[in-house]
């Protein structure tokens, strides 16, 4: 069908347009993270053009002409604004689109400045962000040319700046041109990631991890390849006279229940001896004003590094969702010369204590994080880019993928090193909301040039500008180096081929490694990371001879999926802290129409394969393979979405629960990942549209703060049960062995006193023990969690793999019915209904719960909100469930 793929297709033009259609009037703020007295932003009517020069205009010469553009902003999504390329997106747009890499352009800007801005001694421009290799002019003379994505260029500029009629032009170089060369003359070649399929860059000189621009642009194993280019953060004046407040932050110096002591620290500069008065004033997180101090200094011309203690009683201290509230305190600034107001900034910050566990025990050494003094269990999952073009993020899309990683009861998120370091208001939400960040730098694989002085400098600059930016942030508990850049070079026989090739290179290549990612960057965060422990890579014991170690450090568990092993593999790795595995799926189906008439919608059809960038095994067909171990063959393309949401769902709810069970040993289960850069397959739980596949239900469930385990493997069912809270319960557990048609073999209920913040194994029960009627094809394990007589989470094990049960009609029966302000779906099953997932085909809906499975006579009632009509909702519902697939066995 193609409404959808043409909706897409409109919105994403309409917000192209509407970004271009910005106002061109000139804003004054005064933001918090300013380094500066006064700022001013650049903006009017930026255009843009491919480069005249460029070879690529011979083929795209409607690209030379000047046009409208958008800044902060991306090549691509301005040549799509203008119709001037085929949606990225939709159909088999990739590969036609791949020149834009390789070709250089050119964006300009006239622009005034303001009265006071002019009159100012010092006058600086200021690029938040430029992507990548970019020549700046102001007024006709070269100011700059930059070479990384991540850092924040400032750039003198009172010489040449005019109160009107200022030229500022970029020439945006192509990366991959710009380093090819350099890249093509070494005699042994550095590993890069993935290459190219389409023959914009060679196989064998890939330029990607030479450059400090977003890792993913050059194409991922779940992401498209688009090597744009563009301004893609905000441009600035900053000004000031005589005395600049360069840096303000808080530091926390001691942090108990009954106090917290702190520090107010400020770097000032000044042009000449002066006399300044600082004026700070603190505000609980309700808002109210508990505190006001102030300072009067004596500058020394140059940097004065001046402190203002800071002391809170019984301060209210900020814990990850589940533990505790998220307190934010407010610090508001004042710096006066004499009656003058020359500078303000505020901060937010949280009081919290972070550490990284990392002490010897029975089984090696542990990975495990302790906020407040209180060891945490990290749930949750991998954070990839919200798109392909950052600047298209808006903070909506943002806070409701954050929002239902909360709801799915996560406390921390993994910020994966192929992307870029997220806007400001992307910590906000995660201060807010209570979401522990686990931040790489921007290294996502391949091998790095660390033994360049020069790269390393660079690398050094950008973790300095983000660290500044980023410290106050109470969410970041760690700083990692890079991902699985070490477990290449020691675990996939990358350092080993090219000792062979050239062992003196190759040693100074991991020296390189060693200084860059072991020395550099744990200095740097040492200095400004406000506390937060650093770890050198991902997966690590931090540089111990073992980078990929179940007994010591974090783990990348790929031999389920990557190394083709059953998911019931998953159970027999006991990590102590799992930072990636996963398993595939497609999206739901409104998401697949977005780009795929139906009528292309077959597993090997070419618009579906351009969307599964799993390119290394094929990636349905690996789908199929675990499909086939377990479930029915799909019989449609629509099967094969529910199926393969179904693997991943029971797949990753069988890892992780085995991960919480097995606490203290394991303390984190991170499953990769938990969003989209574009529509099409991955390994996501909420899709490019923010749609919760099957998975992301399953995580609510397997994430709850008390919740119970049922993991069957080589005949016995282990049952445990789990608990994050912080205070003893008293409950009680619930067996019952069971069959399809709801005979029940066994039903018990035990009283249990479960201790706080702490795992328990309750029973195991060997299949040669259960009752002799008891058939395997149609008997399961089913274990409650009951508070007050209440079910309050259940787990069940099945006997077989789903192919070989013998699964009857469930007999079920849905209602939907109106209600004050929205509507309620009731739902009740004959028989065992395993697997019932509900749609509303293309009409927008929400449910407040779905990819569930119903007992013998249950009935349960769920939340549906929808603006389409009680008689438009019961006519599109569609209900399937896995007896559906079912045949003979």
């Amino acid at each position: 069908m193609n409404t959808s793929r043409h909706s897409l297709r409109r919105f994403l033009h309409s917000t192209c347009l509407a970004l271009l259609a910005a106002s061109s009037s000139l804003a004054l703020l005064m933001p918090a993270e300013a380094a500066s007295n006064r700022v001013q932003e650049v903006s009017g009517t930026w255009t843009f053009r491919l480069l005249p020069n460029d070879p690529a205009t011979a083929q795209h010469a409607d690209t030379t002409q000047w046009h409208a553009a958008q800044v902060p902003g991306h090549v691509h999504t301005d040549l799509l604004a203008h119709h001037l390329i085929a949606d990225p997106y939709v159909g088999d747009a990739e590969a036609g689109l791949q020149w834009i890499g390789n070709a250089a352009w050119e964006y300009k800007l006239e622009f005034d400045i303001d009265e006071k801005t002019f009159n100012a001694r010092h006058q600086d421009l200021v690029f938040e962000g430029i992507d990548t290799f970019a020549d700046i002019y102001l007024n006709g003379k070269k100011i700059a040319a930059t070479d990384n994505a991540f850092r924040r260029w400032v750039l003198p500029a009172k010489s040449l700046l005019k109160k009107r009629q200022n030229e500022l032009k970029i020439i945006l170089h192509s990366p991959i041109q710009s380093l090819l060369p350099q890249v093509q003359a070494m005699p042994s070649k550095l590993a890069g990631n993935y290459p190219s399929p389409f023959g914009d860059e060679p196989r064998d000189a890939m330029t990607g991890n030479f450059a400090r621009k977003p890792g993913y642009h050059y194409g991922w194993d779940w992401g498209p390849r688009y090597v744009t280019a563009g301004i893609w953060r905000s441009v600035k004046i900053t000004s000031y006279d005589d005395v600049l407040l360069q840096d303000f932050h808080i530091q926390q110096d001691q942090l108990n229940a009954q106090s917290a002591a702190l520090q107010a620290r400020f770097d000032v500069q000044a042009d000449k001896d002066a006399q300044i008065d600082l004026e700070m004033r603190v505000s609980d997180p309700d808002g109210k004003q508990i505190m006001s101090r102030s300072l009067h200094a004596r500058l020394k011309k140059g940097l004065n590094q001046l402190a203002l203690p800071l002391q809170i009683d019984h301060p209210r201290r900020w814990y990850p969702h589940g533990m505790g509230e998220q307190a934010l305190y407010s610090f508001d600034l004042s710096l006066k010369k004499g009656r003058q107001v020359i500078a303000e900034q505020k901060k937010r910050t949280g009081l919290r204590q972070v550490a990284l566990r990392r002490d010897k025990d029975q089984w090696g050494q542990s990975f495990g994080f302790v906020i407040n003094g209180i060891p945490v269990f990290s749930k949750g999952a991998n954070l990839i880019p919200f798109d392909m073009f950052p600047n298209r993020v808006k903070s909506e899309q943002m806070r409701a993928i954050l929002q239902s990683a909360k709801d799915a009861n996560m406390n921390m998120l993994r910020l994966w090193g192929g992307g870029y370091y997220e806007s400001d208001a992307f910590y906000d939400m995660a201060d807010e909301m209570g979401l522990m960040l686990w931040q790489d730098f921007m290294f996502g694989g391949g091998v790095v040039p660390g033994y360049d002085k020069n790269f390393r400098e660079n690398v050094v600059a950008e973790a300095k500008d983000q660290l500044l930016r980023l410290r106050s942030h109470p969410s970041i508990v760690l700083w990692c180096g890079n991902n699985e850049e070490e477990t290449a070079w020691k675990d996939w026989g990358i350092g080993k081929k090219l000792a062979e090739e050239n062992p003196i290179f190759a040693e100074h290549v991991w020296s390189g490694y060693v200084a860059l990612f072991g020395e550099d960057l744990r200095e740097q965060v040492a200095r400004y990371g406000a506390g937060v422990p650093y770890w050198s890579s991902s997966p690590s014991n931090d540089l111990a001879d073992k980078a990929n170690d179940s007994n010591n450090g974090d783990k990348h568990y790929w031999d389920v999926w990557a190394g083709s092993q059953p998911v019931e593999a998953y159970l027999s790795e006991t990590p102590r802290f799992m930072s990636e595995f996963g398993l595939q799926a497609w999206p739901v189906q409104s998401t697949v129409d977005a780009f795929a008439p139906r009528s292309e919608q077959k597993i090997d059809g070419p618009l579906i394969r351009a969307h599964q960038k799993f390119l290394a095994g094929d990636g349905n067909q690996r789908l199929l393979l675990y499909i086939r171990a377990n479930y029915h063959e799909p019989k449609s393309f629509a099967d094969f979405i529910y199926l393969s949401q179904l693997m991943q769902a029971e797949g990753i709810e069988m890892a992780s629960l085995h991960h919480r069970s097995s606490m203290p040993r394991t303390m984190g289960s991170l499953y990769w990942q938990l969003n989209d850069v574009w529509p099409g397959a991955s390994w996501s739980s909420v899709d490019y549209f923010g749609h919760w596949k099957a998975l992301h239900f399953h995580a609510r469930r397997f994430f709850a703060s008390l919740t119970v385990a049922a993991l069957h493997d080589k005949g016995v069912t282990r049952l445990s049960v789990i608990s994050d809270l912080l205070q003893e319960q008293n409950l009680a557990w619930r067996l019952r062995i069971m069959d399809v048609d709801g005979k029940v073999w066994r039903d018990t209920t035990q009283a249990l006193k479960l201790p706080a913040n702490s795992a328990m194994e309750l029973a195991q029960i060997k299949d040669a023990d259960l009752p002799a009627e008891a058939n395997q094809k149609t008997t399961y394990v089913v274990v409650e969690l009951m508070k007050d007589g209440k079910s309050i989470a259940r787990s069940i094990a099945y006997l077989l793999p789903s192919k070989l049960m013998q699964l009857p009609d469930p007999g079920l029966v849905a209602t939907i019915v109106a209600e004050a302000d929205h509507y309620r779906l009731d739902l009740h099953a004959d028989k065992l209904a395993r697997a019932v997932w509900l749609d509303f085909g293309e009409h927008a809906y929400k449910l407040s719960d779905n990819a569930l499975s119903l007992l013998p006579g249950e009935s349960i009632s769920l939340r549906l909100d929808s603006k389409q009509s009680l008689a438009t909702l019961r006519a599109s519902l569609r209900i399937r469930h896995l007896a559906q697939l079912a045949t003979s066995p």
